[in-house]
């Protein structure tokens, strides 16, 4: 079990022609106070209803309560446990839980219907809550949904536990404001109450939020659900608002304020719904091939257009980078649909100084100099990297068993594959049938059939016959190799 950050930050990011609902139900019998029966319920029930032409996509479960704790529970009588929760401490005294699993599965399963949540058991309504109107207990599903009825948006989950009284501000990053109109946000928060709302106020960049009749700007918290209509939904909320006049073009975050003088409220989770209509390129390597005694590589890598809002355009720009030097720059060629792939490769030669390891690199949307030009939907996800090093460890040289030097352009040269340019330390030492050393070469020097070492040695043409080589590679795990050659014309 993870004890998550209580900072409410995104949790998860959806992009398509989605939207989204929530369902839930309090287990208090009334809404409590000091004066009121703390009794708890251990279960509640709600009903949910998508059109025949929605598919759920996603189904996140919160629930919550007085006590330090009660993370197993059962949903429609299949147990559930906590993978996520978070906490808060009002005093010594009183603490506070809400528990997170993901119930996706259940929810595509089950479909519409009545769904109950159970044996949520460990409240505590014990006088130092039940005196001061603090005990209750409630759960509700966050369910995101596709309609091809629906524009493209962008829906962001944000969650953590955050509570006043007084003040808290909740910055909402990752938004990518396009559109206004349509524009949302929802809530699901606990232990507001009806009967109080001492200087309370929900802002979003400064404008105050309010949907009469249910949540009025002077009690956003108050026991609603904006799905169903509902106002008895005790000690815990299910909200939603139009913010179409709080955003503008352009926004990439807002900020949420909420004062209380006096009601304890704790947002557990916030959902913001907007249009949006971007791709969001994603690249990855999958391979890096190469081959012995060969400076070249062969990159293959995806380009990716998932969780995306729009196509992503041929004239995309892809760089490719060694050590951070730009090497090769091309673009993905075709328009990338949303949520589609596209295989590619690519060759490229290496430096042959560059004998260490070393990182390649690739860059979608990327000019070569780390300037992009498509605007998407997430800017940081658009890099890939594999690491490398051009060794010929266990590779095997290919050395022929003659040449003929006449001029004719074909194996005028001693040409042992994988050598040259290779190993470049090599020394290659060349005898006659007499054991006399007639030849000395090196990586600028390859034997042509002609003599440059011994007793008068004029560079005369040596004559057609068997030779015997010695071959020093100079290199750590090769040993010297010996054979022979025959020359001729």
């Amino acid at each position: 079990m993870k004890l998550s950050s209580q900072t409410v930050s995104l949790y998860e990011q959806y992009n398509g022609r989605y939207n989204y609902t929530a369902i839930g139900n309090t287990l208090n019998i009334v809404e409590n106070g000091a004066f009121f029966d703390c009794s708890i319920l251990t279960s509640s029930q709600a009903d949910l209803n998508l059109d025949s032409n929605q598919s759920i996509i996603a189904a996140y479960l919160y629930w919550a309560g007085s006590g330090e704790g009660d993370f197993e529970v059962k949903l429609n009588n299949i147990n559930i446990n906590a993978t996520r929760i978070f906490s808060h401490s009002l005093d010594n005294n009183r603490q506070f839980f809400s528990g997170f699993s993901d119930v996706t599965d259940i929810i595509q399963d089950y479909g519409n219907g009545t769904y109950i949540l159970s044996d949520l058991e460990q409240i505590n309504i014990s006088e130092n809550y039940c005196s001061t109107g603090t005990n209750f207990a409630g759960w509700a599903i966050v369910i995101l949904y596709e309609d091809d009825n629906l524009p493209l948006n962008q829906i962001n989950i944000y969650d953590g536990l955050e509570a006043v009284p007084n003040t808290i501000t909740i910055s909402l990053t990752n938004l990518n404001v396009l559109d206004v109109e349509g524009a949302k946000i929802g809530f699901i928060a606990w232990e507001g109450d009806n009967s109080l709302s001492v200087n309370e106020s929900l802002k979003m960049n400064g404008n105050i939020l309010s949907n009469i009749p249910l949540n009025p700007a002077n009690n956003a918290f108050n026991g609603t659900n904006s799905f169903t209509g509902e106002s008895d939904l005790y000690n815990m909320d299910i909200d939603v608002y139009d913010i179409q006049n709080n955003i503008n073009v352009g926004d990439t975050n807002a900020i949420i304020e909420l004062t209380s003088g006096q009601d304890l409220v704790m947002v557990n989770c916030i959902i913001t719904v907007l249009n949006s209509q971007l791709p969001d390129a994603t690249i990855m390597i999958n391979e890096v091939e190469k081959s012995c005694f060969s400076n070249s590589i062969i990159i293959n890598y995806n380009i990716l257009n998932l969780n995306s809002t729009d196509i992503l355009p041929a004239h995309t720009p892809i760089s490719f980078y060694i050590n951070d030097v730009p090497v090769f720059l091309t673009t993905i060629g075709i328009d990338l649909e949303i949520n589609e792939s596209l295989f590619s490769s690519i060759e490229i030669e290496i430096d042959s100084l560059l004998t260490q390891q070393f990182e390649v690199s690739a860059i979608i949307d990327d000019n070569g100099n780390g300037v992009g030009i498509v605007d998407e939907i997430l800017e940081n996800n658009n890099s890939d990297f594999f690491e490398l090093e051009l060794s010929n460890n266990d590779c095997e040289i290919n050395i022929p068993q003659g040449f003929s030097p006449n001029g004719d352009g074909l194996n005028d040269f001693f040409n042992i594959q994988g050598l040259y340019d290779v190993f470049l330390n090599h020394k290659l030492l060349i005898y006659n049938r007499y054991g006399n050393l007639v030849f000395v070469g090196d990586n600028d020097k390859k034997w042509d059939g002609t003599s440059n070492h011994g007793i008068g040695f004029n560079s005369n043409i040596l004559p057609i016959g068997t030779y015997f080589f010695v071959l020093y590679l100079n290199e750590d795990n090769y040993y010297p190799k010996t054979g022979w050659i025959y020359l001729n014309y």
